[in-house]
């Protein structure tokens, strides 16, 4: 195929995201570096894993499975975006395990243990201890019909853990995992590096404001409608498709506020606006987020979609099913994994790079 273009397509237009390609025929570490070599292959975001074959996918109509090498030359800048590399967006290089610490009583599967501060610490000491490179903490349940809380409220929860972990573990990054900018605002005044919004900054109109201002990393969830109605909003042409492209508009959203691209990363958003089939059919073809350019979030811990595909009612007994999805995302290079079992999916981890990239 002729030689790439320099630099990422990231030009804007209502149309950007009518086109994709899907990355086909993945080979890892030295088979990929060879295949590349060879012209037969082509790098995914830059990183030890390269895809050999495609699908090119405009609007409704597909062709393919095609080698790269066939690839039409006007395909080209979509191309560039799967093979440029992606931002780390302020954290630790390649892949991640960010262990959940939900401050909340009514956590659909931490059962309100971390609800009480000192708890959530010695828990969090833990997590670090078996290999977690980030901390999210969350203060507001975003389960299926949540009961709503006050921004505030939320703050009472997030806050005095937050600053416990920032005085005792300084060098751990730490995420919040909010919608609220109030919320947003004092956590960072309080040292969290990342805030990671379930509504893709849709929610609180001053969010995306306060962010611009800021140098923290950004994460973007796809979801539809809220909690309490997105059961209603699972209508999609091709699941896949549909959540790339509309997860796409909120990155470019979110750059046109005044967010640099970099600080940006992406979350799927299984279970969020999504039926059983569909979070299955999304994660089958996860590879098309690379189509955005930007560091993906997986979250799956113990989600009913584990439970549906495993016949393990208990979300606690989830974690090996967990891990096995999880390890789906690690093709893309440095996703963060957001699990609340993180010595399995530390171990996991290391296993899928000792035997890729070794």
């Amino acid at each position: 195929m002729p030689p790439l273009l320099h630099g990422g397509d990231h030009t804007g237009g209502k149309h950007m995201w009518r086109r994709l390609v899907e990355p086909m025929g993945l080979l890892f570490g030295q088979a990929a570096q060879e295949a590349i070599v060879q012209g037969c292959a082509l790098p995914l975001h830059n990183g030890g894993t390269a895809f050999s074959m495609v699908r090119l996918i405009e609007g409704e109509t597909v062709a393919g499975p095609m080698p790269v090498s066939a690839i039409p030359h006007t395909w080209l800048p979509v191309v560039q975006r799967l093979v440029s590399p992606v931002s780390d967006a302020g954290l630790p290089a390649g892949p991640l395990v960010m262990g959940i610490l939900n401050t909340t009583p009514d956590s659909f599967s931490c059962a309100g243990q971390h609800f009480n501060v000192a708890h959530a610490l010695q828990a969090a000491y833990q997590m670090v201890h078996d290999g977690a490179g980030v901390l999210d903490i969350g203060g507001e349940s975003t389960r299926p019909g949540a009961a709503v809380i006050s921004p505030q409220q939320e703050w009472e929860r997030v806050g005095p853990v937050l600053e416990g972990l920032r005085q005792s573990m300084p060098a751990v990054p730490l995420s919040v995992d909010t919608r609220n900018s109030l919320v947003m605002e004092r956590a960072l005044a309080a040292g969290a590096q990342v805030i990671n919004d379930v509504s893709a900054l849709k929610h609180d109109p001053a969010a995306l404001p306060l962010l611009a201002d800021k140098n923290c990393g950004v994460v973007l969830m796809h979801m539809r409608g809220t909690p309490q109605t997105m059961e209603a909003h699972t209508h999609y042409t091709d699941v896949a498709c549909d959540v790339v492209r509309e997860l796409g508009q909120r990155v470019e959203a979110a750059v046109a506020g005044g967010i640099a691209r970099e600080r940006l990363m992406v979350d799927p958003g299984f279970g969020f606006a999504k039926t059983q089939e569909q979070n299955v059919a999304l994660l089958r073809r996860v590879l098309l987020l690379a189509n955005l350019g930007c560091r993906v979030v997986f979250a799956l811990s113990r989600k009913r979609m584990i439970g549906a595909l495993t016949g393990v009612a208990d979300p606690a007994q989830r974690d090996s099913g967990t891990m096995a999805a999880s390890l789906m995302a690690l093709p893309l290079g440095n996703p963060l994994l957001r699990v609340h079992n993180v010595a399995s999916m530390a171990q996991g981890v290391q296993v899928w790079q000792g035997v890729q990239d070794g």
